[in-house]
């Protein structure tokens, strides 16, 4: 891990404007506890993040402002979370719903979401969220792009059979990207059936202010739900 660690670059932004005076104490009083650690060695045992029984796991790759991830918490307290996220703001923001709401079942891993998928154990997260992530539009930043060959597989040992994967893009040509990772990749069925199935936002998916503000620049949002295939034997 170490040596993986250090080959990886991040790219994006990790701070935004400055945290005002109470979102900076909520960060520092709660962050600590909502925090992933990776495991020096060994993989990482996302049930063992939260108290009681074992349960589901959902993942949220770029939460963003975390609307979306802290409406499926509250709607799921079944549910153990992990959203992953580096920018301080968004961060700050989910903590403040976390608070609020009084939310118990979110944690936080605050650094590269490859390497906490790296870290997985097969069979351990039972649906993946990955909504609007940076399109990296200029041919020569394709390849910081999230949907690749390499995260779908791992993805897709770390996911229980028939688990969801769930991306959303307002760029077309993100669309097609995804598109073709998914269709190619063998442990993954896109479930349309319908163009309402990719053109229409599901009613458990809530609009998210980065939704909003695409819609607002005239850009029409497109929803894909796939299924992790079953293993053979």
């Amino acid at each position: 891990m170490g040596g993986e660690q250090q080959r990886r670059v991040l790219f994006g932004r990790r701070r935004g404007r400055p945290l005002r005076p109470e979102r900076r104490r909520l960060k520092a009083e709660l962050l600590p506890r909502l925090a992933v650690t990776l495991p020096a060695c060994g993989p990482l045992v996302p049930q063992a993040l939260f108290a009681g029984a074992p349960r589901p796991i959902w993942l949220e790759i770029g939460f963003g402002g975390g609307e979306h991830l802290a409406f499926q918490a509250a709607q799921h307290p079944e549910i153990g979370f992990i959203g992953c996220e580096v920018f301080e703001n968004g961060i700050a923001r989910l903590i403040a719903q976390i608070a609020r709401q009084r939310l118990d079942n979110i944690r936080i891993f605050s650094d590269d979401a490859r390497l906490l998928i790296a870290s997985l154990p097969p069979c351990s997260i039972d649906r993946v969220f990955i909504l609007f992530p940076d399109p990296w539009p200029k041919r020569r930043h394709w390849k910081r792009r999230l949907i690749t060959r390499e995260n779908l597989d791992r993805l897709a040992a770390a996911m229980t059979d028939r688990a969801e994967l769930r991306l959303a893009t307002d760029d077309r040509g993100y669309l097609v990207w995804m598109l073709q990772h998914l269709s190619e990749h063998p442990d993954f069925e896109w479930l349309a059936r319908r163009p309402c199935d990719w053109r229409e936002r599901p009613a458990d998916w809530p609009m998210t202010r980065y939704e909003e503000k695409a819609r607002a620049a005239g850009r029409t949002p497109v929803f894909l739900r796939a299924e992790r295939r079953p293993r053979s034997g």
